[in-house]
């Protein structure tokens, strides 16, 4: 999420009533989570086995729940409670706002796009020329639907992320201040979901197609040309490359790599990074001739017991 103006460091302090080290003028110009993070951002962190990744990102400022050595260029906010003080900054700067009509403000919608009935668009969103929205379908705040894209009924684009922090009182839900960007010719089918970014985008790349109840977590990124068959489930923070196919029932774990042209068969689980240009098979899924020929030794394993 980029800030409207760019802030200082003594003032992002301020505003969650922190101390800070490091130059009060340090420029913070947008708050990202840790996947998404570029130079001039805010980002948080509060566990030390992350420290190292926060400190070396691309992130200029951090905040974080113990003082440690400044690295050089950046700045440091100091909390008791990172994770709350991120939510104060983000409803702070992209407060939750109610919506009763059925498009909200600051919303462009091109004259050529063809909005069926029980459409919900929020605020903050763009849709272009000739995207087709069927009955039912809820596009959330900040989201990008550029020409050509279409989205079947009852899908929900844009709905939070599914991102929480467990607390001796519960279940804490980071506040969600991205959006979704479906980019050229993208199709979506019936009962889909794909929910926003924690505070960037949720990307599908041109062209891609995704079937019916298909979900696709936060922050994710899905290259061009791809393609998902029914009841793909895809968690957050998954970078996925051009022309992948994922047939039906896949699931694949967060923060993973599935390279360029890979092909993951169906009811495969993925937990790990895949290699571009191979099929995959299984799950846990691995190269599918090596699970084939594992398959047809399981076949033979009661004849050969019988012979032993």
């Amino acid at each position: 999420m980029k800030l409207y103006r760019t802030h200082s460091l003594k003032e992002i302090a301020d505003i969650i009533g922190c101390r800070f080290i490091g130059n009060e003028d340090h420029e913070v110009t947008g708050i990202n989570e840790i996947h998404q993070v570029e130079s001039g951002d805010l980002v948080f962190v509060d566990h030390k086995k992350y420290y190292s990744k926060s400190l070396e990102s691309a992130a200029t400022t951090i905040l974080i729940d113990k003082e440690v050595e400044c690295p050089e260029g950046k700045g440091l906010i100091i909390s008791e409670k990172p994770f709350d003080d991120y939510n104060k900054l983000t409803r702070h700067f992209m407060p939750f706002k109610p919506q009763t009509n059925v498009v909200g403000e600051n919303t462009i919608v091109d004259p050529s796009a063809i909005i069926y009935p029980k459409v919900f668009i929020g605020h903050n969103c763009s849709i272009g020329k000739g995207v087709i929205l069927y009955p039912g379908v809820i596009i959330g705040d900040n989201c990008i639907l550029e020409e050509g894209v279409t989205v079947g009924g009852n899908s929900v684009i844009g709905h939070y992320a599914f991102y929480y922090k467990k607390k001796d009182t519960g279940y804490d839900r980071m506040h969600s201040c991205g959006g979704v960007h479906l980019h050229k010719n993208v199709e979506v089918g019936a009962l889909s979901t794909i929910d926003a970014g924690v505070s960037g985008m949720t990307t599908i790349g041109e062209g891609t197609k995704i079937d019916n109840q298909v979900h696709i977590g936060h922050d994710t990124v899905v290259g061009k040309g791809c393609l998902m068959a029914a009841n793909v489930g895809i968690a957050g923070c998954v970078t996925i490359e051009d022309n992948v196919t994922l047939w039906g029932q896949v699931g694949v774990v967060s923060d993973v790599v599935i390279g360029a042209g890979a092909t993951v068969y169906g009811q495969s689980g993925v937990g790990k990074n895949l290699d571009p240009g191979k099929s995959y098979l299984g799950s846990p899924c691995d190269e599918a001739r090596l699970k084939f020929r594992e398959l047809a030794a399981i076949k033979r394993l009661p004849e050969m017991l019988e012979k032993g």
